[in-house]
């Protein structure tokens, strides 16, 4: 059975040997001399036969010739071969971001035997189950045989393996507890030490520290043990020293902190620190300059089972360099910076936490950044440290991990240990790390695992045809992004170039790849989508490495010998285009993108493409052609504005003549308004922005261009200012905005104002008295105008004529047309403050009379004049529904004055909305509804007969209201009244109905449930009705009958626990023994033992005084005619200290404190004078009075009344 224990590193990468001789070492001898091939061959009794795949032929889709990468791991416990029985799993190899991280290559030169090993640079170290060291070098080859078969039947297989930082030692721990020392110089056998830790136990760790007369050992008890080795007179000895006690809690992983070469002048290194781990807690110690604790960290909850694991690592963080210790135990990874204070002392600092899903069962850091992890089910996770990212997951199913759980139960001496340091998942020493490569042991095989250098994994993806993503790797190296990077620059510069040729190297593969594999026959489809996978990728990397040229020139000659290929490239640089990315194209690029997008169809792109490119690169005639044949408007003006410094020739072209208000036609209207939007603010269309040296000359081409009198090519018939009266016929509104935000954004501009007065002045000569504009249109004009005049910094003049002109031209009462549309033009023109350019008094009467009732409202909010505004509502026909909430908001206003508000009141609004009104008379007249109850003229005169009977049933005369109603049942037979009515009785009905169960059900509590019954039965109306009629009254009674007698019996048992409970604690006190405070009577003061023949009564009271009955007799303190035995006592000291000694009368009078007693015959016979029961309950019944007498009476004797009360508080 194998198992393994190594430590190691290399320099260069491990070569594989076919065989060694085993003839000149010392190993069991055979007939046939096995070779290592055959023994990795060979086959355990009832295993599966095991093949193992050489590296260049695992995996061949990702793997190279030197290297296998997996992508999973399972293991075995040699001490139970039915783990050995194994099912082979489908690899899944999906390379992600990262690529494939690890090199995984194959040790096949090492012996199916190995049971541990231990590495260094340039050693391989094996222990094997026959108790020999077998000691390689890089190539695999093996250089010493250590041990013999007696040392192996006398130590044991070998448990434990450590080489020193100098390669010059070999510490070999076995199963049997024997620690040795070998020179790896010569092999010779420099100690054996048999007495360093108690017997019996095995050997778990052995491992030097960075000092390399000092090493630690921890045995299969949990001790850990110091050992210091002693060279004096040529005698080599071994000092023992226990660091930690297995009685104490078991420790079952130790780490020495071991510094890298670099890094041994780190101050920390003169502590030689050394970090432990039990099933409970983590231990940092320091073995120098003397034994102290630094640090304890307790587990969290976990597995029992779980083993911890411990890794050191010096990780730089904030420009300094300090180890950190990353110790899991679970599923739970943590992180301790353990660093040097200017004090001397040291302080652990706890780093964020790294959780998984998993149980973690090995733990190795590979570099700085970067660690292993083996879970529970073998799976190898390689995980980013920083980022707490997984890079990469394998399986190491085909490693066949090797537990070494036998030597944590000690079976090779007896399995005398704690079963709780059994670790079922302890792999310590077959996982073994150095100088960034670690090596796991299998049963049958070595694996050693590293990481592979940026080009290796990008060489990786590329033997798969992985492309794109061996480009998306290669360009996080070049941008420093990408995760556990080995072998390239620091020096940004330096890396980005060495990568820039690697990815173009890619590319041309990519481009190559993809000519090749295209699909020569089939669908167009296809082969379109074939290429549309990968020109993008290709055009993306060759702009993200800014290497335009090697685009258009080198890429584009080799595609376009695949015309399909082609038509892809030149689709695909839209987006790039358009995203500003790829600004300048090749005139044969542009002629064939031109081309190509016409023949296509593709006009719409080409145009985003055009106004995107760098006009240096367009063939201005050719692309100017194609916009007008096309009618690409906006490229057109970008061609001319850019490329000629023109902005008035596209305005020409394309000022439509709105003939027949075509699509295109609006199109080109909607683009004139914006363009010249962008003209006049001094921004570029359709984007950016124009040059600032050009701004003010752009603007005033732009008002010359509007304020022409005529066009180029005027006729005869054209009217002047067409360019101006076109756009005012296209869309007023919106011209006029243009403007609007023209004019604010040239305020200090002399000429531009003297432009904006002449554009107005020609508005007003186009608009006014032209009947071919709307008055909406108009209005819109003086809308425009009356806000210009409105601002503050106004320069603008209007002749205030035209406004009234224009009043009277919208206010005209003979043009019905149009009404709604001309009041709310006005009404918005008002708003906008061209009230101040009117009469208010003749705008009022023009209002008025063209029954412009908003225009009415607006004028005489301004006079507070609201009853004038609810006759506008009134008379309003839209708006005569709104009345009562405007009214509403009215009379909610603060500040409203009676008088005001009574010139709502005498507004008649009944015969609008009778319930809106009553609601707004409630809300706002509550004070004033008995008076208006009172006054029925008004709903009598409009003979609103249901309000009528409304008020007079509020008035209280509900008779009066009866008859109301009744009179208009009368005249109309078949009114809605007489169903309200007939539905009022049926509630009346329903509410008696209802009333008789309550009142029927109250008294089923005092008079028995037959006798309701046999009552109702008799009743005439229930009598010869049905039964179902008083079926709900009945199932009520009854119900009523059920819940009371549960409550009695619940009651009854309340109260008989209760007396139950009570009785019992008054017999416990009863019972109780009395203590006499003396042995003396308190009225003789003799001794009650002065005559010791004598049978004398004594009497001793609960309060504690003894007296003898003959006394007490003397004193009278007796009383009552029943024999001796029961006559009442009554404490003379007590009695005469509360001020009288009491007879039988006062004493039940003032219910005076009396004690309980007890009577002897003899001084050695105390005789209890037990109390009757119905004494007891009449005592219980006086709780709450104070009496300490025994009451003795005859049952039935009294007048007995149990008074309940809570039963009083004892303490147990």
């Amino acid at each position: 059975q194998a198992y393994l224990y190594l430590s190691f590193t290399f320099s260069n990468h491990l070569c594989f040997c076919s065989q060694i001789d085993d003839k000149e070492f010392d190993i069991p001898q055979v007939d046939t001399p096995p070779t290592l091939e055959s023994i990795l061959n060979e086959l355990e009794d009832e295993e599966e036969p095991f093949v193992l795949e050489d590296t260049c032929v695992l995996n061949t889709d990702n793997m190279d010739a030197h290297s296998c990468d997996t992508s999973s791991l399972a293991s075995s416990d040699s001490g139970d071969p039915v783990h050995l029985k194994r099912k082979r799993r489908t690899v899944d190899l999906n390379p992600t971001v990262h690529g494939s991280v690890l090199r995984h290559s194959l040790l096949k030169g090492i012996s199916a035997q190995i049971v541990s090993a231990a590495t260094m640079s340039g050693v391989i170290a094996v222990g094997t189950s026959h108790g020999l060291a077998l000691v390689f070098d890089t190539n695999q080859a093996l250089r010493l045989c250590l041990g013999s078969k007696a040392t192996g039947a006398e130590f044991g297989a070998v448990s434990a393996l450590s080489i020193n930082h100098d390669c010059s030692r070999l510490l070999c721990g076995f199963a049997k507890g024997q620690i040795t020392m070998w020179d790896l110089a010569n092999g010779k056998l420099l100690r054996t030490i048999n007495d360093a830790h108690p017997p019996g136990t095995a050997i778990l760790h052995v491992k030097f520290t960075d000092d390399p007369t000092l090493a630690v050992c921890n045995d299969s008890g949990g001790s850990v043990f110091e050992l210091a080795f002693r060279r004096v007179m040529g005698m080599r000895s071994c000092d023992s020293r226990c660091l930690f006690s297995g009685s104490k809690g078991e420790v079952c992983s130790i780490e020495p902190l071991h510094a890298p070469q670099d890094f041994r002048d780190h101050p920390i290194t003169h502590y030689s620190l050394l970090a432990m781990a039990s099933l409970t807690k983590i231990l940092v110690i320091g073995l120098k300059p003397s034994l102290k604790v630094w640090m304890t960290f307790p587990y969290s909850k976990s597995d029992p089972s779980s083993v911890p694991q411990l890794a050191w690592q010096f990780v730089p963080v904030q420009k300094t360099v300090n180890p950190v210790l990353a110790f899991s135990k679970g599923d739970t990874v943590h992180f301790l910076l353990v660093k040097k204070e200017e004090t001397g002392t040291i302080h652990v600092i706890k780093q964020r936490q790294l959780h998984l899903s998993c149980d973690i069962i090995s733990l190795s850091w590979i570099n700085s950044r970067t660690l292993l992890l083996v879970d529970s089910h073998e799976k190898l996770q390689v995980v980013d440290r920083p980022s707490q990212e997984i890079l990469e997951t394998l399986d190491l199913e085909q490693v066949q991990l090797v537990y070494n759980s036998r030597h944590f139960k000690s079976l090779a001496t007896g399995g005398n240990v704690s079963q709780a340091l059994v670790g079922e998942k302890a792999c310590y020493q077959s996982v073994s790390s150095y100088g960034g490569q670690i090596v796991y042991l299998g049963t049958k095989s070595a694996h050693i695992m590293a990481l592979r250098n940026w080009r290796e994994r990008i060489d990786c993806l590329l033997k798969q045809e992985h492309f794109v993503e061996a480009l998306s790797l290669a360009w996080s190296f070049h941008e420093g992004t990408a995760k556990a990077v080995v072998g390239l620059f620091g020096d940004p510069v330096k890396r980005k170039g060495v990568v820039a040729d690697k990815m173009v190297e890619i590319i041309f593969q990519f481009t190559e790849h993809a000519l090749k594999k295209c699909p020569e026959q089939g669908k167009i489809q296809v082969m379109e989508q074939h290429f549309h996978d990968v020109v993008p990728v290709l055009v993306d990397y060759c702009l993200l490495l800014q290497r335009p040229d090697l685009l258009f020139n080198q890429l584009y000659s080799r595609l376009v010998e695949n015309t399909v290929a082609k038509g892809v490239f030149l689709e695909s640089l839209e987006s790039y285009i358009v995203a500003d990315r790829l600004g300048h194209l090749t005139t044969p690029i542009m002629r064939d993108l031109l081309a190509h997008y016409q023949s296509n169809g593709m006009m719409d792109s080409l145009e985003r493409c055009i106004v995107h490119l760098d006009i240096t690169s367009l063939d201005i005639q050719q692309v100017v052609q194609v916009c007008w044949d096309n009618q690409l408007y906006d490229a057109m003006i970008y061609v001319f504005n850019s490329g000629m410094n023109d902005y008035i020739t596209p305005m020409e072209s394309l000022t439509p003549s709105f003939s027949s208000w075509t699509e295109e036609e609006v199109v080109m209207g909607n683009k004139l308004l914006v363009y010249i939007s962008c003209c006049l603010a001094g921004r570029a269309y359709p984007l950016g922005d124009i040059p600032e040296d050009l701004v003010v000359q752009v603007k005033n081409q732009v008002y010359e261009f509007l304020i022409r009198l005529h066009s180029a090519d005027s006729s005869d018939e054209e009217e002047v200012f067409p360019y101006i009266r076109t756009l005012l016929h296209f869309d007023t509104r919106e011209f006029l905005n243009v403007l609007a935000m023209t004019f604010e954004d040239f305020k200090n501009d002399k000429q531009a104002l003297e432009y904006q007065q002449r554009i107005v002045d020609i508005l007003l000569q186009v608009m006014v008295d032209n009947p071919d504009f709307t008055p909406s249109q108009v209005g819109g004009l003086f809308t425009f105008l009356a806000r210009q005049l409105a601002k503050p910094d106004n320069t603008l003049f209007v002749n205030r004529k035209l406004f009234d002109q224009v009043l009277e031209f919208l206010c005209c009462p003979d043009d019905d047309s149009r009404h709604t549309e001309r009041q709310q033009v006005l009404l918005e023109l008002l708003h906008v403050g061209g009230v101040v350019q009117f009469n208010e008094e003749r705008l009022l009467a023009l209002a008025e009379k063209a029954k412009f009732y908003q225009i009415c409202e607006f004028l005489y909010e301004k006079k507070h004049l609201h009853d004038k505004i609810i006759d506008c509502y009134l008379r309003d026909p839209l708006r005569k529904g709104e009345i009562f909430s405007y009214i509403h908001n009215l009379l909610s206003m603060p500040g409203y004055s009676p008088e005001e508000k009574q010139t709502v009141k005498e507004k008649e609004l009944v015969n609008l909305d009778p319930s809106k009104l009553a609601d707004l008379v409630v809300f706002h007249f509550t004070e004033e509804v008995q008076q208006i109850i009172s006054e029925f003229q008004i709903t009598q005169k409009y003979h609103h007969n249901e309000a009528t009977a409304y008020l007079l049933e509020k008035k209280g005369d509900i008779q009066g209201a009866f008859d109301v109603l009744l009179e208009v049942t009368t005249k109309h037979p078949r009114n809605n009244l007489v169903t309200v009515l007939i539905m009022k009785l049926m509630s009346c009905f329903s509410v008696l109905k209802e009333l008789t169960m309550k009142v029927l059900n109250c008294m089923s509590s005092f008079i028995s449930l037959p006798a309701i019954i046999q009552q109702i039965l008799q009743d005439p109306v229930y009598g010869k009705g049905k039964l179902a009629e008083i079926q709900g009254l009945i199932l009520g009674m009854l119900d009523t009958f059920t819940y009371e007698q549960t409550l009695l019996e619940t009651t009854t048992s309340l109260l008989n626990h209760d007396l139950h409970w009570s009785l019992a604690h008054l017999r416990a006190a009863v019972t109780r023994g009395l203590h006499p405070r003396q042995d003396y009577c308190n009225i003789c003061l003799q001794q009650y033992k002065r005559r010791q023949d004598s049978a004398e009564e004594i009497i001793v009271f609960s309060c504690g005084h003894l007296y003898h009955v003959q006394c007490l007799q003397q004193k009278d303190c007796g009383w009552g005619v029943a024999p001796e035995l029961q006559q009442r006592w009554s404490c003379y000291k007590c009695s005469s200290s509360k001020g009288g000694r009491g007879g039988t009368s006062s004493e039940q009078k003032r219910g005076r404190s009396t004690s309980l007693a007890q009577v002897c015959n003899s001084p050695h016979a105390l005789i209890y004078i037990h109390p009757s029961p119905l004494s007891i309950l009449s005592e219980l019944s006086h709780s709450n009075e104070k009496t300490g007498l025994l009451i003795t009476a005859q049952p039935g004797s009294e007048n007995f009344q149990l008074k309940l009360s809570p039963p009083p508080l004892f303490e147990e």
